[in-house]
Order: structure tokens, then sequence, then C-alpha cells
């Protein structure tokens, strides 16, 4: 179980041990809603789990949840004990009830076999009753207590109809017997119920085994984390448990071992292996300074580093929240599957008695009747139906997060193969996000080394790309840069503080003109840098006389590596590629064409403030049409939000992170087509499982209730469609992003 909080609620998350089908689902979602303070309530079949959100002032909520799931006929369990389960489960674990089960099925099978080869080698009855009896009633225990349960509840699921349907079949065969007239060798149906018992335990043995594999991208995260670190203690190298390590210790890290937490490097220079956590097969090279990551691997050199993050705080931390609440979360598309579901095996029960009904009025008598009623209950359980959404999300999310690309909830899944239009934030995600400081122009007559010092000296506190390129081209000009007083940031404008007793502004043209200055005199200047693609600001002083122009700044940023491929990619998918910029009109248009983007198309949205940018894709959204938004700052947050896909670089900000529903840990816009890929490959499944699914029942039960299906064959189906719904879905994880030729078999 675990519990987070934010503002007015809370949620929990809760293990849940028995369910076995879409109805059991419906159970226990119905159950955990009607709780106090519970405000909506969400159960994943597929990870066998609960998420809750309630009111924060309901202390005592995991107690509440924990005894509704036990009252429902479910085992409320620890998410950390079925991880720890699943981490320790072989590839033969569970097996054995199964193998008993085709143990003693296998003697009442053979008679039938036989007779199909002209030999009689049926069993005498009480040889049949001794081998079906415990397969029946030990094997079968589990479907008569989770049936009983629902039963209880006045509901249904497929334990039930398994129940139901076995009973009748063993009670039919015992009766049969035991009315028997001397002599006489009645046709027992003792063969049917073990094998239906044995058939639907094999099913959900492999169901299981599958369920495993969708999760590994999880428990592979998990194993990132190291058990142990090496403290420097003021007595040297101390090697303590991961749980000790503090913010602000000293870690050794040698040559090949995996980083426990997150950190910058004090001593030291090495290369790191990030490619579990982001995707990237290259090792990074990493100095003093730079940050590290837990859970990367250390290259050939022997590094010091201080932690900075720890726990739930590092950024692999993090990733597995994203991925498991992604694998736990619902997708709009299995509304239409809890409804149906919550009617289903009502409504089976009703046709099977109406199946019992119509043959008993037909004549064929009740031993006919009974055996198509029973076949009507086996084949309709509605396994399939609950795994078929979640099975493909599971896949479909852990495959993405191999490949650097983390889908943090269901919804942003289903929703992204509709997108027909990208917009794309410029700076930090179509170019590099580092520019450079490429002009300086002073006013006839000024100081331009005294007025460069000066305004490196406003932007000296600011973290802001431009800032940090003046402060740079500063330094390289070995200028002393005077501290300054009063710096206050403009939003959306630019910086203004003061030094040596001189009151400057740093920013944008905009800004100067809303501010009265006059820019005659270096006008020519910044058109020049403008058409020369430069993105240009100014510097003014504010006096007694009003606000004067005394330089002009022009900055020139790159093309992100591969940026140009990644919409041409994007294009030829049929999709519309628009870059939404702060730059003045030239200095965007001058860097998309760089980009191979179309200005007079309407592939250029320039001069763009921060908090007009999610007014811009609402713009974008007006024709109907799905929109994504790519970007990675604080100001491209709401844009984000307002998108109906926010994907958000992994090298931004932790908010433009959780404002978006698709992390990429690489930075890389290539991950863009390779996001939505993976969405339209998993809604695609999703699809195909729902198909199978529903024409499953809708051709089964039919089938079975005019006799065209005897229970074993209709047993052999029902698991059949489980085993295959999950087969399916698992057939996401040989996907990877075009251009990746990788082995599939690469795990995070």
């Amino acid at each position: 179980m675990t519990a987070t909080t934010a503002s007015a609620t809370r949620t929990l998350d809760l293990g849940i041990g028995g369910m076995t089908c879409a109805s059991c689902v419906s159970r226990v979602e119905r159950a955990l809603r009607k709780l106090p303070g519970v405000q909506d309530a969400a159960v994943n079949l597929a990870t066998e789990s609960a998420h809750l959100t309630f009111e924060a002032a309901q202390a005592d909520m995991d107690l509440l949840a924990r005894r509704a799931v036990r009252d429902a006929g479910y085992e409320p369990r620890s998410l950390g004990e079925q991880r720890a389960e699943a981490d320790s489960e072989g590839p033969w674990s569970g097996f054995l009830p199964v193998a008993l089960g085709l143990l003693l099925s296998a003697p009442l099978v053979l008679p039938m076999l036989g007779d199909l080869l002209g030999r009689h080698w049926m069993l005498p009855a009480w040889a049949q009753w001794l081998l079906a009896t415990p397969v029946q009633f030990i094997l079968g225990a589990r479907f008569y207590r989770a049936g009983w349960h629902a039963a209880k509840a006045l509901s249904g699921n497929m334990d039930l109809l398994v129940a139901l349907g076995t009973s009748a079949g063993y009670g039919l065969s015992l009766w049969l017997w035991l009315t028997a007239a001397p002599g006489h060798a009645p046709h027992l149906y003792f063969e049917a119920s073990a094998v239906v018992v044995t058939l639907v335990l094999l099913g959900k043995w492999l169901e299981a085994r599958a369920k495993r594999q969708t999760t590994a991208a999880i428990r592979a995260l998990h194993r990132l984390r190291p058990e142990t670190a090496h403290l420097l203690g003021p007595h040297g190298e101390v090697q303590v448990p991961i749980g000790e390590i503090m913010a602000g210790d000293r870690l050794v890290i040698r040559p090949g071992e995996r980083i426990p937490v997150d950190g910058r490097i004090l001593e030291g220079q090495t290369q790191v292996d990030e490619s579990m956590l982001t995707g990237e097969s290259l090792p990074i090279a990493r100095d003093a300074g730079a940050s590290l990551t837990g859970g990367a691997i250390n290259g050939d050199g022997r590094v010091v580093m201080q932690v900075t993050a720890v726990g739930a705080e590092t950024v692999l931390a993090r990733i597995i929240r994203l991925v498991e609440d992604a694998q736990a979360a619902k997708a709009p598309i299995q509304r239409l599957v809890d409804r149906i579901s919550a009617v289903f095996v009502p409504a089976v029960l009703a046709v099977a008695l109406a199946t019992l009904a119509g043959w008993l009025w037909a004549g064929t008598g009740l031993e006919t009747a009974l055996i198509r009623a029973v076949a009507v209950l086996v084949i309709a359980c509605p396994c399939a139906l609950g795994l078929a959404t979640p099975a493909a999300i599971m896949a479909g999310t852990g495959v993405a997060a191999r490949h650097g690309i983390l889908i943090k909830d269901a919804q942003a899944l289903e929703i992204a193969h509709r997108v027909r239009t990208v917009a794309f934030d410029k700076t930090g995600t179509l170019t590099v996000g580092a520019p450079r400081l490429t002009a300086f122009a002073a006013a006839p007559g000024l100081d331009e080394a005294a007025l460069l010092a000066s305004v490196a000296g406003v932007q000296s506190g600011s973290e802001h790309p431009l800032a940090r390129a003046v402060v740079h081209a500063a330094h390289e000009r070995r200028l002393a840069i005077p501290a300054p007083d009063h710096v206050r940031a403009v939003p959306g404008r630019g910086t203004e503080g003061t030094v040596a007793g001189r009151d400057y502004l740093v920013g944008s043209l905009r800004w100067m003109r809303e501010l009265g200055a006059d820019l005659q005199a270096l006008a020519q200047r910044a058109e020049d840098l403008q058409h020369a693609g430069a993105t240009v600001s100014a510097l003014a002083e504010r006096s007694g006389a009003g606000v004067q122009v005394r330089a002009l700044l022009g900055f020139g940023d790159e093309p992100k590596p591969g940026a140009r491929a990644a919409l041409a990619q994007l294009r030829s998918r049929g999709l519309r590629c628009v870059m939404i910029s702060g730059d003045n009109r030239g200095a965007a248009d001058a860097m998309a064409r760089r980009l191979g983007l179309d200005p007079e198309a309407g592939e250029v949205m320039a001069e763009v403030l921060p908090g007009d940018k999610a007014a811009a894709i609402r713009g974008l959204q007006a024709g109907g049409q799905a929109v994504a938004m790519v970007g990675d700052g604080v100001n491209d947050a709401p844009a984000l939000a307002a998108a109906d896909v926010g994907l958000a670089m992994g090298n931004g900000t932790d908010v433009a992170m959780h404002a978006a529903g698709i992390t990429l840990m690489r930075g890389d816009p290539a991950l863009v087509a390779a996001a939505l890929d993976i969405s339209h490959r998993t809604v695609l499944k999703i699809r195909q499982n729902l198909f199978w699914a529903f024409i499953y029942n809708v051709a089964g039960i039919p089938l079975a209730a005019l006799g065209y299906l005897n229970p074993v064959v209709a047993g052999a189906a029902m698991a059949l469609s489980s085993v295959s719904v999950m087969a399916n879905a698992l057939l996401l994880r040989r996907w990877r992003p075009q251009g990746d030729n990788r082995d599939p078999g690469h795990s995070t």
C-alpha cells in the first residue's frame, strides 16, 4: 500500500488478491466507492490493485479499504508483498494444482479418445467418481469460495459461473450413477466437470505467467536500486544500507557500480550508462559538477558524489511512480467494459436458465438440457473482457518505458493516437536551448565593454538561458562583473536592476516600446540582426529623462541534432507540425526554415508570450482536431495541460513533467513520433482484444445454448480466450522506435 497527499485529497494504492474477471473488478469498485470520503476508486484486474482518491480528513482509509475488500470476498494485500512474490516466482510457479488436475483428468478423457479409435476403455462409475471428486472440490475449492462471496453480495463473477456449471455436471453424473438400474452403465459427465476445472486452472496459470511478463518493466526498474552504498565519512569509506543515505552525504562510486541515488560529482570524472533510464544506448561523459542519476551504471572512473535526493525524491523513484500509475490507470475505453460487466453475469445466468427451460420444453430430457445449460455457464466467463484493456496498457507503457518514453496516464495513451497537430516549443525543445551572445551593439559614443559588464551584472542571478549567455560572454572577455542591487524579474518581458547606482532594464524590444523608449538610433541594427535569425534584446537605462536604449544584444541558438529529421518523420505520418516561439517574427522564421518548417504555411507562431501559449494551443484545437504540445520549461506547463496530449522533455523542469501526460526522458524530438506510434499500436491492441473478447462471447453463448458446444470444448475455448488476449497484448513488447536497431529483448 502507498499513499500520497495532494491539497484536500489523498490517494491510496492497495493490492487485491483473488480477482478473476471484469465482474470482480466492478464488485470491488462498488464496495470501495461506498466508503465514507471516497471520491473515486479504480480497480485494475491486470495489476490486481486498486487506486482510491479520498478526502484528506479520512485518516483511517487504509483500514476501511482493506475491510471493504475482504467483505467483498477478496484478499487485501500490500503492493510490496505482491511485488516480492512476483520477483520470487519462477516460470513454473503455481503449476502444481494444474499438474494434479491434468493427472487426475487424463484417465477420464482417455476413454473419449479410445471411442474415436473404436476402443472401449470406459472406467467404472466409482473410478470416475474417485478421480473427479478431488478435482471438483479440492482443486476447484477456489471457485466455490469466490463464487459464494459473490452470491452473498448478490453479485456474480467468473468463479460463480464455473462453480455452478461444473457442480451441475458433477451432480448430474452422480444422480445418473446412483439411480441407474443394476447392470446398466449410464453415460456420465464426470470428465466434463473435471476437465473444465482443470482447463480453467490452466488458463489462469498461463494468464498469471503472462501478467508477470507485462509487469517486467516495473520490476526491472525496482532492481536498478542497489541495496548498499559506500558512504565517505570521517573514518573513510563505510558500506551502509541505501535507506540510511541522506541528502548532503558524500558517496564513493567505484568503476562498474550502479549509482545508488541522485547527486552531483565532487571529484573525478567518468562515463555513465543511463540506457536503462533514458533508452540512450551510448555512455555519457560526466565531470566534476555534473549530475548523476540513481540507477545508472558508472563507467571506468572512480568518483565522489554529493547526494542531492534520496528515496521517493529521486528521478528513478519518480519514473517508477509514473509507470505504476499509468499501468494501474483505466483508459476511457474501459468504461464501456465496466458497464457491460456489471450486468454480464446476471444476464448469463438468465440465458443458462432459459437454455435449460427451452430444451426441457423441446423434450430433450433433463440430461441434455442440463449439459447445454452448463456449456453456456462455462463459455460465458468474462475473463478475456476484464483483461483486454489493462493487459494492452501494461504492455504498451512497459515497452515505452524501456525506450525512454514515460506515459503518465492511460488517457494520454488513448488520446495520443488521434493527434493530428503537434506544437513544439522552440527553445530547449527543437533547439539546443543554450543560446550564445552573437552580437552586442552599443549606442554611438558609449563604452561597449562597460555596458556589457553592467548587463551581465543585472543578469548574473538569473537562470534564463539568455541571461546565462550574457554572463558567459562577459567571462569570455574577462570583464569584471559588478554586483547588482534590487534585481526584479518582469514575467514575459525581462529583468531590471541597479548597477553602480544606475537603473538598467534588459528585455525584449516589445517591452522597450511599451516603456516608450526610443529605438530609432539602433533600429537598423536591430532589423539586420532579426533578418539574420538572431533573437534581439535591448539594454536600457531608466533616469529622470525616461527610458533610453543603450545597447542591443543578439542571441543565436542551434537546432537540436536530429530535430529536422524528427519533424520530417512526423510529417510522413500525416501530421502537421507547428513551432511556438516568443522570439520576434524574423528570428522565429529563420530558425523554422533551418528546421524544415514553412512559415508561409502557418507552421510558425512567433512573438507568443509565455502566458499566451495555452491560448495558442486552444486556437489550434479550434478546428476540432487533437493537438499535442511538446515543451520543457515552466512557461510551457499551462500549454502542456491545455493540449489534448502534453509531451514534456525529460531534461526540462519537474513542473513541465507533472503537467504533461507523457515524458520523453532523453529530450530527443525523435521520441515524439515514437510516443505517438506506441500509442497507436497500444490502442489497436486494446480494440483487437475487446473485439475478440466480445465476439467470443457473442458467438460462443448462442452456440452453447443451441447444443453445438459441450462443456469440455466450452471450457477449453474460455481458457484459450484469456490466454489469447494476454498473448496479443504481449506482442507489444517487441515494439521499438523507428531507427532503433537494438534487440527488442533489451530491458530497462
